[in-house]
């Protein structure tokens, strides 16, 4: 779905409002980036190894 899509699904001030509670959410953290990245990696199979990398950070 576009953005154009979206905010006419949704309405501009709907819309407006999810965007500024998005902005309000903290980083995610590096571990939380890497087993996101392993799982959407292969979505329907195996989920890749942790990386040593990944674990010292």
């Amino acid at each position: 779905m576009t953005r154009a899509e979206c905010i006419a699904l949704l309405g501009p001030e709907t819309a407006a409002k999810i965007r500024a509670r998005v902005a309000q959410a903290p980083d995610p953290s590096d571990e939380l980036v890497e087993d996101l990245r392993r799982i959407m990696t292969r979505p329907a199979g195996e989920i890749p190894e942790r990386t040593p990398a990944a674990d010292a950070a």
